[in-house]
């Protein structure tokens, strides 16, 4: 452990504890020498200015004073090298799965930290590139959009901006007070007060063209009601559930599915037979029907029957596709 380590985790130890820390399990936790904490203890009180105090006793042992304890901090930014490397390791993760839109913002304190690290650790240069991260669907997005709406969101004033929905295709102007953005499926969305329908609603980023910061300040919608249209049902679609899939998969895809997280509420049952069986709450079936079809013959709507029936339309429509010798136009 390097001096910057040990003083951080000496500030730490003495910050936290209630009794004296004895001088035998100061070394210990800092893997030094007696004559070693000494010097860090001296460092820590005359150079940063922490208010140690030496307790008498059988063993020698240190404390922070009472009350100035409570309240004194290291001046300036103090992170160990794992909790650096971490971050490093996030700023990549969020570079390789989102170019462009924070991977440009964050590149001061990508910077930053990677001095930091240099500067205390062993100076060689984390191996960032044994990181993969692959985006899956991720859709192009007009950074100067992504920022705009995003101060508008922490800033909290309305937005108005032209939406082109990809269900109809329609253009449409809107004036919103943003709630909050959402990151799923490696896409983000924004969820809103819509003041011209006065309803909440969620609007795909990457189909809001000209937004503009409104002066006036944006409405706030409780985050238990926000979740309770937006969140209660199966996926990115907004409304409260109108009913409760069960799905049920083959034992082969159970596997699989029985590890996967597919909503906040869902129920799982192993069957006697080795098959998995899933319920979900959702509103809108069209995206609960795509991420069931990607499992083939390995998954079967069971309920309810209207969703059952939209599924075997889906899968009828799928094959007439193939019929004949695939020379259609």
């Amino acid at each position: 452990m390097d001096r910057y380590e040990r003083i951080l985790t000496l500030h730490r130890l003495l910050k936290s504890a209630h009794y004296p820390v004895p001088l035998s399990r100061l070394m210990d936790e800092l893997e030094c020498s007696r004559a070693t904490l000494y010097r860090d203890v001296a460092f820590l009180r005359d150079a940063l200015g922490a208010p140690v105090q030496s307790v008498a006793g059988e063993q020698a042992s240190f404390r922070y004073e009472a009350g100035e304890g409570d309240s004194f901090e290291l001046p300036g930014l103090w992170l160990t090298s794992d909790e650096l490397a971490a971050l490093m390791a996030l700023n990549e993760l969020i570079g390789r799965s989102d170019p462009g839109v924070l991977a440009g913002a964050l590149a001061p304190f990508k910077a930053r930290i990677e001095r930091l690290l240099s500067d205390h650790g062993s100076g060689k240069a984390l191996p960032v590139d044994r990181i993969r991260v692959i985006s899956w669907g991720a859709r192009k997005m007009d950074q100067q959009v992504f920022r705009m709406v995003a101060g508008a969101v922490l800033e909290r004033r309305q937005l108005s901006f032209r939406y082109r929905a990809r269900t109809t295709n329609s253009d449409t102007k809107r004036t919103v007070s943003p709630q909050r953005l959402t990151h799923y499926r490696d896409n983000w969305y924004l969820d809103v007060w819509d003041h011209d329908r006065e309803a909440l609603r969620s609007f795909a980023v990457d189909r809001i063209a000209e937004p503009q910061a409104l002066d006036a300040k944006a409405k706030d919608v409780e985050e238990a009601e926000l979740n309770d249209l937006l969140a209660s049902s199966y996926g990115i679609f907004a409304g409260k559930p109108k009913a409760w899939a069960t799905i049920r998969f083959s034992s082969h895809a159970a596997r699989w599915v029985a590890d996967e997280h597919w909503h906040s509420q869902q129920k799982g049952e192993w069957l006697p037979d080795g098959r998995y069986e899933l319920k979900v709450p959702y509103s809108n079936s069209r995206e609960l029907l795509m991420d069931v079809l990607k499992y083939g013959p390995d998954a079967e709507i069971v309920s309810p029957l209207p969703l059952r029936e939209e599924m075997k339309i889906l899968l009828q429509l799928a094959l007439s596709g193939y019929q004949g010798n695939g020379n259609r136009h």
